[in-house]
């Protein structure tokens, strides 16, 4: 079974013995793909210092990689190195394409994106790889015309229409659910299940993350619908190691 993405939702409010920056550090890693910052409580400028600390994590990791990959000395000999910011893949090749490659497993990813819920402006001002969209959020096809690739555009999505209309907007990728129940998504009505799943992943062209009621055990059968990866919120923080967590996790896809 091809790699495949994980994505870690953040929610501070359900983390229990760990500060956000240290989980999201933790989760990143750990060999995640995606961290979507989803702290819809927090004033900007505290925003901006969290996903701007996010991202120094995600520059310290691929500075780590680069230096064990290339032979180079340990960073402490002040070995300077290029902050990661937007990316380092090609300007002609998919954002999407990119993301899919980076499933990889490797717990030091130099491909791992951060991304911020809703603000566009949070996602510019700190240097973000992106940004994703809910369903009240800006137009997917507006965002597109402001943020032009590289810079990553996801977009949460609950039928094949919303898909279809997150694609021609211009998304990167989208999140579909809630796939299985789970409380954070009772007001979207009964579960989707892994049926339109697979309808939606059939009409669909980008990466298809499946949410809601994610579980180790449910990975595979997503993945066997035609899901490009899993997004949750729970699965990476209700566990007692992370590192663990996506290790069982990426066993699904084997």
């Amino acid at each position: 079974m091809k790699s495949f993405l994980l994505c870690y939702i953040t929610d501070r409010r359900q983390l229990r013995s760990v500060s956000l920056p240290a989980a999201i550090g933790d989760t990143l890693g750990a060999g995640v793909d995606m961290v979507q910052i989803r702290e819809k409580d927090l004033a900007t400028r505290e925003l901006i210092a969290l996903v701007e600390e996010a991202l120094k994590a995600a520059n310290e990791l691929e500075r780590g990689f680069v230096a064990r990959a290339s032979g180079l000395p340990p960073l402490s000999e002040g070995r300077p190195f290029a902050p990661l910011r937007r990316s380092r893949r090609p300007q002609n090749r998919p954002a999407a394409q990119s993301l899919l490659a980076a499933g990889q497993g490797s717990a030091l990813s130099e491909r791992a994106q951060v991304l911020v819920n809703d603000r566009l402006d949070v996602a510019l001002a700190a240097g973000a790889h992106g940004v994703h969209l809910g369903g009240h959020s800006m137009p997917v096809q507006v965002v597109r015309r402001v943020a032009p690739r590289p810079f990553v555009l996801g977009v949460s999505c609950h039928s094949l229409g919303e898909a279809q209309a997150a694609e021609s907007g211009g998304a990167d990728y989208l999140v579909l659910g809630p796939i299985f129940e789970t409380p954070s998504k009772l007001g979207y009505g009964p579960p989707l299940g892994l049926e339109k799943l697979r309808i939606v992943t059939s009409r669909i062209r980008i990466p298809v993350l499946a949410l809601g009621g994610i579980t180790v055990e449910r990975v595979r059968p997503c993945l066997e619908a035609g899901a490009s990866g899993i997004a949750g919120i729970r699965v990476f923080q209700d566990c007692e190691s992370v590192q663990e967590r996506v290790r069982e996790l990426r066993a699904q896809g084997g």
